[in-house]
């Protein structure tokens, strides 16, 4: 099925394909990426407050740490709703390896949900900037926690996730960099991977995990 390139407003598992292609055919290091691990993932999440939650969680800290409070969040609930949440007190909330600042921050997301002044469901018709503009005007979410959430539960196309550790490693290591770039040198590599930035995130993501030994 042919796709011109203005189709693409969400990455699905077809689209992530067409634009792993393009990709590949513009920057070998990429190229370099699928050839030794395959094809990314689409590490998809569903939209939501449980996956804004669990990317609270995952807020510095490793991946695998960000799960294990998930889990321990999610055993000790019904459910990640917002009511639920709330119900968890200091106490609760330190017993699932929660710290007190983001037990703050997920009960701000919580309220704001109930409140009606944040619109999770809203959010997939706003534009990229409107949605990031709504969900880091909540205290605990930032320009990473908002990079992810438009990569992950929106499947946006074009999200740079700025701040992301092992992002800015795997950049290193696939462009042979001296020293891990900054901000700024990442966004300007990334410039040239545009309008499809969370692909190649995904792919270096891939590479640093396939690298590492770790599950995709």
């Amino acid at each position: 099925m042919a796709h011109s390139r203005s189709t693409i407003t969400t990455l699905t598992e077809e689209t992530l394909v067409i634009a792993v292609q393009r990709l590949t055919r513009r920057d070998r290091d990429l190229r370099k990426i699928v050839r030794d691990y395959g094809p990314p993932p689409l590490w998809a999440r569903p939209p939501g407050v449980a996956s804004l939650a669990k990317i609270i969680l995952e807020q510095q800290v490793s991946l695998a740490s960000g799960e294990a409070t998930y889990q321990r969040l999610r055993k000790a609930l019904p459910s990640i709703a917002p009511e639920h949440l709330l119900t968890l007190d200091d106490d609760a909330m330190r017993a699932c390896t929660i710290s007190r600042q983001k037990t703050r921050y997920l009960r701000i997301l919580a309220e704001a949900v109930l409140k009606g002044t944040l619109d999770l469901e809203a959010l997939g018709k706003q534009s990229d900037e409107d949605v990031a503009k709504q969900l880091m005007h909540l205290t605990g979410i930032g320009q990473w926690t908002a990079d992810v959430y438009r990569l992950m539960c929106l499947a946006r196309p074009d999200i740079w996730p700025c701040g992301d550790v092992a992002l800015a490693k795997a950049l290193q290591e696939v462009k042979q960099l001296s020293k891990r770039p900054s901000l700024e040198a990442q966004l300007d590599i990334a410039q040239s991977w545009r309008p499809y930035r969370a692909a190649a995130a995904r792919m270096l993501w891939h590479h640093y995990l396939c690298k590492r030994g770790r599950k995709a």
